[in-house]
């Protein structure tokens, strides 16, 4: 009596482990047939709530239609969509529009994404540098490895490269972002 006890009671066990394991074959199916997410970095996080990185302030601002347009075709958006920090100086559209005509658009093309994320990369610190930190002839070494210089007016007005001049500065979840006047060029390598 004993063993058929046994059997019987681990039939009963059999059977449930059987009956359980299809109930996960089944929703993994169902699971498996769901719609899927693209993937990507931080900047395929939709949040309304928390503050902006660099890259949405861009995409938010109709005056930087052109860098944003850059950061994509550099592939920069994950980059500059992740901790950081970072501090960006980002040039308007008007800044752009001061390049010799067809510039922008020759760094545009493929053949020309390196040159283009050397330019990106002179407009990026790896760093927070509040403008209270910086000082008349400052060097900041930026993320190609060359660096800019500060210059700090009596009016405590700040220049970049002794051109740009820093009409803005707008804090960042990663950062901030200086917007500037001017598109810096990084020296010319030797």
């Amino acid at each position: 009596m004993k063993k058929i006890y046994k059997i019987l009671t681990a039939a009963f066990i059999f059977s449930i482990f059987i009956a359980c394991n299809n109930e996960n074959k089944e929703t993994t199916t169902a699971t498996d047939n769901a719609p899927t997410t693209s993937a990507g970095g931080q900047e395929a996080v939709q949040d309304d709530d928390s503050q902006k990185d660099i890259v949405k302030i861009a995409v938010g601002s109709k005056d930087h239609t052109t860098l944003v347009a850059a950061l994509k075709q550099a592939d920069y958006v994950t980059s500059l969509s992740n901790a950081g920090p970072f501090t960006v100086f980002a040039p308007t559209n008007a800044a752009f529009d001061k390049l010799p005509a067809g510039t922008v658009d020759g760094l545009m093309k493929a053949d020309k994404k390196l040159d283009l994320q050397n330019i990106i990369e002179y407009h990026v610190s790896i760093g927070v540098f509040k403008e209270d930190m910086m000082q008349d002839g400052q060097k900041i070494d930026q993320a190609n490895n060359n660096k800019i210089t500060i210059s700090k007016g009596a009016d405590g007005k700040i220049k970049v490269n002794g051109t740009a001049n820093i009409l803005a500065a707008i804090p960042a979840s990663n950062g901030l972002v200086y917007v500037i006047d001017e598109v810096l060029l990084p020296p010319a390598k030797n």
